[in-house]
């Protein structure tokens, strides 16, 4: 028997108290390309020759450099030192370079790049690849690996700088009272860091985490870019926290509320209140100390050093762990419980997926009190989670994109919603785009297999606006688990199929 936390078990009874009958099958492969394709939507930078969503163009090719220019940026910052190798500080100051930080995500419909959801989203993507790229099939996991490699480019490059890594460009305040495509964007592209002065070691484990999962997932497509990427973890490994590790309270904006062009009061996060206040946008909410151990438990399965194992076991009290993390770093269960609190249902059941198979190769069942489940049970509730975003619901509506015969026309996203380029070759100014923002017409732009966040209520109700950001949005971090979903669905499609109880 394997034992789960209650909070697993809550959630648990809330899918299985929601779902309905599978009114049809689903062409998982189908939905599995589009999900990836979502992702070249997202793209910011130089795009290259073979993007697919033609009606994106380059954007933010200046990013890095204040107002849009790209003078030397010289200056000095104290560093932290490593948590691993003995302890061993950085240099004491470093002089800093040029940044680029071109390339990389825009995490949802706006045109901010937000680190912290970027590297959840690589963790999960490359998450997705380690236990479901064979189910995938060669051209999708040369697909997911593109995608995977367009986040950890962007995160080398925010890591660049030894002890310091870059979280954020784009005002977010600015960013989000204009509605304008990323190809026209004028809002500053203020860039923002933490290091010693501005600590941030949440961020720091995450962006690890993501960097030593993708290291795993490259590590037979490409075992040199696999090896540049875990030591790149390793060295922006956060401090050793021999006190409470400290939050992102000097990063400005890097979490902000609503998402209005329109000259309503937009809500953001103030310093120090990040842990506090609502999420922008269903943002996971991943400021936790945990980060720190959610880092090492994936430094270890990516480089199996027995510092990060030690570093687990000496700090998991101090850290508020609890056994799943345990679970994760040395014994390859991969409960992954952090997933947890992400507010999207696709991280939830890509979880019970994950945990259902790691039950399945052990022999083992989820147990509490006196109840259990086997892994089949897992995997049933996930398939009915995928079968709902996918049409299966009371609506008869696919929340993702280009998938099925209905599905959201006006989803809350710049790019899609405003005339392309290629059509409109003209500036589309701040508030010029507003009027694209409260017609009532469809998107011009298909973001084909962006995920919306969906019905918010127990009445299914989804109301197809841009206003409605909430429902309407997409989000890299949603869509990154549903790629390992989608991957085992495509292969395993028929329950019958699966392992019995």
């Amino acid at each position: 028997m394997v034992s789960s936390p209650q909070l697993f078990w809550l959630l648990l009874a809330f899918l299985l108290a929601v779902l309905r009958p599978s009114a049809a099958a689903h062409d998982y492969a189908d939905a599995l390309h589009k999900s990836i394709l979502f992702f070249e939507g997202q793209r910011s930078g130089k795009l290259p020759h073979d993007q697919r969503l033609n009606w994106r163009r380059d954007s933010g090719l200046h990013d890095g450099a204040a107002d849009g220019v790209r003078p030397p940026i010289f200056g000095y910052v104290v560093v932290w030192p490593r948590f691993v190798g003995g302890l061993s500080s950085c240099a004491v100051v470093v002089r800093l370079a040029q940044v680029d930080l071109t390339g990389g995500y825009y995490d949802a419909g706006d045109n901010v790049k937000f680190g912290f959801p970027m590297a959840f989203t690589t963790t999960l993507m490359a998450w997705s690849v380690i236990d479901f790229g064979k189910s995938m099939g060669p051209q999708h996991l040369a697909e997911a690996l593109k995608a995977v490699r367009w986040a950890t480019e962007y995160l080398l490059k925010a890591t660049a700088v030894p002890c310091v890594v870059y979280v954020q460009v784009g005002d977010a305040f600015r960013d989000h009272s204009c509605w304008e495509r990323p190809e026209d964007m004028d809002t500053p592209r203020t860039v923002y860091k933490v290091d010693r002065d501005h600590p941030g070691s949440e961020i720091a484990g995450e962006t690890a985490a993501a960097l030593a999962a993708a290291s795993i997932a490259f590590r037979s497509a490409d075992p040199a870019y696999s090896a540049r990427l875990l030591d790149r973890a390793i060295s922006v490994s956060s401090p050793e926290p021999a006190s409470p590790p400290q939050s992102l309270i000097s990063v400005e904006h890097l979490v902000s509320g609503n998402d209005s062009p329109t000259g309503v009061r937009v809500r953001g996060q103030a310093p120090g209140r990040l842990q506090q206040q609502p999420p922008r946008r269903g943002v996971p909410v991943l400021l936790r100390r945990d980060e720190l151990l959610w880092g090492a438990a994936w430094l270890h399965k990516a480089s199996r050093r027995r510092d990060y194992r030690e570093y687990i076991r000496r700090n998991e009290v101090i850290l508020h762990a609890g056994d799943s993390i345990n679970e994760f770093g040395w014994e390859n269960k991969h409960a992954g419980i952090n997933v947890l609190i992400s507010k999207h249902v696709t991280a939830l059941s890509f979880l019970l997926l994950a945990y259902s198979n790691y039950l399945s190769h052990a022999g083992g069942r989820v147990a509490c009190g006196g109840a259990s489940a086997s892994p089949v049970a897992l995997k049933r509730v996930a398939k009915r989670q995928v079968d709902y975003i996918l049409g299966d619901n009371p609506l008869g509506m696919s929340y993702m994109v280009g998938y099925g015969a209905r599905w959201p026309r006006r989803i809350h996203h710049r790019g899609s919603s405003l005339p392309s380029v290629k059509v409109h070759p003209g500036r589309i100014g701040c508030k010029a785009g507003t009027a694209y923002y409260l017609s009532p017409s469809p998107n011009p732009n298909v973001l084909v297999g962006a995920v919306v966040g969906g019905p918010t209520n127990t009445s299914d109700a989804f109301p197809d606006a841009r206003p409605a950001f909430q429902q309407s949005e997409p989000t890299t971090y949603i869509n990154a688990p549903f790629l390992g979903l989608l991957a085992f669905f495509s292969a395993h499609p028929d329950p019958n199929s699966w392992s019995q109880d």
